[in-house]
């Protein structure tokens, strides 16, 4: 399998193991270092990252503290970490969604396997702030799915991790079914009255290292919660496409995801034809998926600190639940 960092730049590689020591937050040694970097979509040969650590060891980025431990991020490598803040993905997101989607395993028919993921963090103080205000975001069914993953994260942590399931998850299920999808840009959806009427901003993923709709929620341009509110609003969205040959099935995978508690695709076109006024090619089919960030946009509305990572990487989607059973169970008391 081909990925990103088998063609990557030295540099490119430190940031990458840069991220994941801070993510981990202890020492790990350097096959936890390649296993961390296989679960979020990119592969580096074990040779390469041990020799990669030694050069970062050498410049002082990251300190062997044992051969039991591994290795952890010295004050210097946080700082480079910090400079280089603006690149956190390596390559082009397009890529990466590639990745994932090849790897994941899940069966729709079963509903069982490995879905992607994205992976927020907010102080442990706000969650029950927080399920208040995903709980109309859910309900309106305007973000992936019905399911998520809440957990401290770490023993002693003042942080809650949120995990929610990513809309690429859309091209992995359809590609199990030998559906070949292209993602071709995230934007601003405008709702009105409930209704989709088009995108007022859209950011190609072929043409950016950052996930677009990333983007959009640290800029605060996005208003999920006006518009779970009120019906009317700007949310997150990508536009896909499909060989129009394949539209029956797609309806029926469709209807197999909404089931399993995967429902995001909002709207799917008709063969050849404009969809919101956004051309495709013929023989193509254009398809309109709600994005899985939409209820932490929310929490960011609000004024909740977030930390945002999407398209984190893959998870078990047994590891996630139904957002009522979660709200019902921690925050209403039933």
């Amino acid at each position: 399998m081909n990925t990103a960092l088998e063609t990557a730049t030295k540099k490119e590689i430190f940031w990458a193991i840069l991220k994941v020591l801070h993510k981990v937050n202890r020492p790990i040694g350097g096959k936890q270092i390649c296993d961390q970097l296989l679960l979020a979509g990119i592969r580096v040969r074990p040779r390469t990252i041990r020799l990669r650590l030694k050069e970062m060891d050498g410049e002082g980025l990251t300190r062997l503290v044992s051969r039991r431990s591994g290795r952890e991020l010295t004050e210097l490598g946080k700082e480079e970490l910090l400079r280089t803040h603006v690149v956190q993905k390596i390559g082009f997101v397009a890529t990466k969604i590639d990745t994932l989607v090849c790897r994941m395993t899940f069966d729709a028919d079963r509903g069982v396997g490995a879905i992607v993921t994205n992976v927020s963090r907010i102080p442990r103080r706000a969650l029950a702030r927080a399920m208040e205000g995903m709980k109309i975001v859910f309900a309106r069914r305007l973000t992936m799915g019905t399911r998520l993953r809440i957990s401290p994260k770490g023993p002693s942590s003042k942080m809650s991790e949120i995990a929610t399931v990513c809309s690429v998850t859309v091209n992995g299920v359809l590609l199990k079914k030998g559906i070949p999808v292209s993602s071709r840009f995230g934007g601003l959806l405008e709702i009105y009255n409930n209704r989709p009427l088009r995108f007022v901003e859209i950011i190609e993923y072929r043409s950016t290292t950052l996930d677009p709709l990333e983007i959009f929620i640290q800029a605060r341009m996005t208003s999920v919660r006006e518009c779970a509110k009120t019906g009317s609003g700007l949310v997150g969205a990508s536009f896909r496409e499909f060989p129009s040959v394949a539209l029956p099935d797609v309806l029926q995978a469709k209807g197999m995801m909404e089931k399993a508690g995967l429902g995001g695709i909002l709207l799917i076109g008709r063969p050849g034809q404009p969809l919101l006024d956004i051309p495709v090619g013929e023989g193509v089919t254009g398809m309109i998926v709600v994005a899985g960030l939409n209820a932490i946009a929310a929490l960011r509305e609000e004024g909740i600190e977030v930390e945002l990572e999407s398209l984190a990487g893959l998870e078990d989607f047994g590891s996630f639940s139904p957002f009522e059973e979660l709200y019902d169970r921690w925050y209403a008391g039933k």
